[in-house]
């Protein structure tokens, strides 16, 4: 089953959600907030596609973060932002045969989820 990484009280996310209802694509949420990010999976994900396209740096989360802790990012710094503020991480996120799809683009995920 697919697994789709976000946060549920989020518009994208529902959009996401939404899409893949319409394509009757089953899908299990983890949820950043309630369940956690292991990391493990979030450090292969920085190195997969790299922490600037993980983290969402023009949310609220990030934004409202002191400038010493965003300041001089790399994949170290990253990965211990995203694993303290998981609300800073681009949603949603899945991995699907390989494929890491980073935020909801509908034309990709179809190319990719189909």
């Amino acid at each position: 089953m697919l697994r789709v990484f976000g946060i549920k009280r989020c518009d994208t996310m529902a959009r996401a959600m939404n899409w893949l209802a319409d394509q009757h694509i089953e899908f299990q949420l983890h949820d950043y907030k309630k369940d956690g990010v292991p990391s493990e999976l979030l450090r292969d994900w920085i190195r997969r596609a790299g922490w600037q396209n993980l983290v969402n740096s023009r949310g609220t989360t990030f934004r409202k973060l002191p400038p010493e802790q965003t300041a001089g990012l790399d994949d170290e710094r990253a990965l211990a932002l995203l694993q303290a503020n998981p609300s800073a991480i681009r949603r949603p996120v899945v991995d699907h045969d390989g494929e890491l799809l980073i935020g909801f683009d509908a034309v990709r995920w179809a190319e990719v989820l189909k």
